[in-house]
């Protein structure tokens, strides 16, 4: 696969991914891309950027229920 940015070769690898997101902080070390050689840009496949979302949507959730709770 080739770098999108700098044209270099692209190799499987693993990238973090953090967001900020509805009052909570999420990070994860190790998710499964595509990493380039010369660059560093990452590029996660979509049953990466999938499962990210599922666990978003999830947190979301949950994370809801912290509104609704009264003092």
């Amino acid at each position: 696969m080739e770098c999108l940015y700098c044209k270099s070769k692209m190799r499987r690898g693993t990238a973090p991914f953090s967001i900020d997101r509805n009052g909570y902080h999420l990070t994860w070390n190790a998710i499964p891309a595509w990493v380039c050689d010369q660059c560093g840009e990452t590029l996660f496949e979509a049953r990466e950027v999938d499962l990210i979302q599922e666990a978003l949507t999830a947190l979301d959730s949950k994370t809801a229920t912290f509104a609704t709770v009264k003092n």
